[in-house]
């Protein structure tokens, strides 16, 4: 509880606030937040940029990467999924099963992040032959291959399951591989977007380093 010789901390201004006079020049410039501001979560560089700007700037450097998650139980951890993927820069999301998912976790990177729906891991696979692309599930199954041993391709597809009950069977069976992070303690599983955030640096430390 604040007193007088605890005070409550100060309130951090998130983002900044309407731009000084002149404006900067520039298509990618949105006149609503120079004049009002821009409160949004992005990066220094994107302040003040039209969303779709954002977007394309982003289209010209994304990584060869695509994340897949399983969506049967309105998973509230897709949200924060597409927030990693959106901060390691992933080619694409895409979200097997139910159309719609719980986007509050996402804090609106989905709107930087190209996000792409199949109505079942069938689907997804299809659409992954097409693209020449190996699907890697990740998943702590008895038969899974520890990931530290293994050097992600630089073009695949991560899939991921739900939080509990992990991917489904098919999912398994369709996957070219399925590997597990290691776990040291006595909790059976970890969160299903930290174990994709894991995977995900996995990705970056093998193919894009330090260069962000």
């Amino acid at each position: 509880m604040a007193d007088a010789e605890h005070p409550d901390p100060v309130e951090r201004e998130v983002g900044v606030g309407p731009h000084p006079q002149p404006w900067p020049e520039g298509e990618w410039f949105d006149p609503e937040l120079l004049r009002y501001g821009d409160r949004r979560n992005v990066v220094d560089r994107y302040r003040y940029w039209r969303t779709g700007a954002v977007r394309a700037d982003l289209d010209r450097s994304r990584h060869p990467f695509h994340v897949a998650i399983e969506n049967w139980q309105h998973d509230a951890n897709i949200g924060s999924i597409v927030r990693t993927a959106n901060a390691f820069l992933a080619a694409e999301v895409h979200i097997v099963g139910r159309r719609r998912w719980n986007r509050r976790g996402a804090m609106m990177t989905d709107r930087y992040q190209h996000v792409r729906h199949h109505d079942d891991v069938g689907e997804l696979l299809v659409w992954a032959r097409r693209h020449d692309l190996p699907v890697v599930a990740v998943d702590n199954t008895p038969s899974s291959k520890p990931l530290e041993s293994f050097e992600l391709p630089e073009r695949v597809v991560l899939l991921f399951g739900q939080e509990g009950p992990g991917l489904s069977d098919e999912a398994v069976a369709g996957a070219t591989a399925t590997y597990s992070i290691a776990q040291f303690g006595s909790t059976r599983s970890i969160n299903a977007s930290v174990a994709a955030g894991i995977a995900m640096h996995a990705w970056i430390r093998a193919h894009a380093g330090a260069a962000g």
